[in-house]
């Protein structure tokens, strides 16, 4: 069920439903609800039909927040869902900077000759020179691994590694083919909350080391993403890139990072991947993880463990690990 709690600007959007009823597009003010289904013209399905239209519809949402009379219903007792059903994922990696440098420290090799400090340093060098002169590294996910923000998650008994990596999600109203950076954020209807959960151990292919990354095996488990609880626009949130991403594990903080350490912002992770995809509404640009993963603690997720994360203005979700049933 859901839990009161209003994330920055006027209002936001979500898919709730009653208990035994179909999920529904949402608007959401004041810790209540309005059925967009209902209160819209054109009567839309979802909230990726609202975002079909987002340049229209936005200051019409802001009428109807405003709009005491509406059929509003309180949020409590009613479920949240993932806020938007995406057709494309996309996922930003190694980009966040003393993430990288973290795992470049703890993965070099015995015999490496440089001093902790030392190797620090030269890899932080190459981040910034990364971020200056190099492009994104971008893959690409399945819709099929989206959860709901408070919905449990299910370990698959093959993970061996399990991990946790909290990110900012841009929401794209779209379509975006080949924007500059420059017009970029024109295409982001707004921000939400994402978990891009990994099995660590089968990130890298053991049996063809040549191949390299294997996603669709180590981030592709259904309910592997959770999402949510809702999308702010990108109007309400001054700057995308200065917002606190903080996961906790059980009540101890685990990841706690500005955005600020992002090397590629939104803006030019939107712009490099409309180069090649033709991004359409309602997909998600993943923008990466910071510092403070499972594998970096020596902990990774187990059975009965609690996630709850939280990025500045986006709300909170809350999610329970349970293992697989065989």
């Amino acid at each position: 069920m859901a839990t009161l709690a209003q994330p920055a600007g006027p209002f936001a959007l979500g898919t709730v439903s009653a208990p035994g009823g179909e999920p529904f597009p949402a608007l959401l003010a004041d810790g209540r609800v309005l059925d967009l289904s209902r209160a819209l013209d054109r009567s839309p399905s979802g909230v990726r039909a609202v975002l079909e239209r987002w340049e229209e519809t936005l200051p019409v949402l802001h009428t109807l927040a405003a709009d005491d009379a509406l059929d509003w219903r309180p949020l409590e007792g009613l479920r949240v869902h993932a806020p938007v059903e995406p057709r494309q994922i996309f996922q930003s990696g190694a980009n966040y900077r003393q993430h990288v440098i973290d795992l470049e420290v703890a993965h070099r090799a015995p015999d490496d000759p440089r001093t902790v400090e030392e190797a620090r340093a030269e890899i932080a060098a190459v981040m910034d020179r990364r971020a200056a002169e190099d492009l994104p590294y971008v893959f690409v996910g399945l819709p099929t691994t989206i959860a709901g923000p408070y919905d449990d998650v299910v370990l698959p008994a093959w993970a061996e590694q399990p991990d946790w990596e909290l990110e900012l999600a841009a929401v794209i109203a779209g379509p975006a083919h080949r924007v500059s950076v420059e017009e970029a954020l024109e295409y982001v209807a707004g921000y939400t909350i994402a978990n891009d959960l990994t099995d660590r151990a089968t990130v890298f292919r053991r049996d063809m080391k040549a191949i390299g990354t294997d996603w669709l095996r180590c981030k592709n488990a259904p309910g592997f993403t959770p999402l949510g609880p809702w999308i702010v626009p990108a109007e309400s949130i001054a700057d995308p890139g200065d917002l606190r991403v903080t996961l906790k594990l059980n009540g101890r903080t685990m990841q706690d990072e500005s955005t600020k350490d992002m090397l590629f912002g939104v803006a030019r992770l939107v712009s490099y991947i409309s180069q090649t995809a033709r991004l359409l509404p309602g997909d998600l640009v993943l923008t990466g993880s910071p510092a403070g993963n499972g594998i970096h603690w020596g902990r990774l997720l187990r059975d009965g463990d609690v996630m709850e994360g939280s990025i500045t203005g986006l709300g909170v979700q809350r999610t329970r690990c349970v293992e697989e049933q065989s």
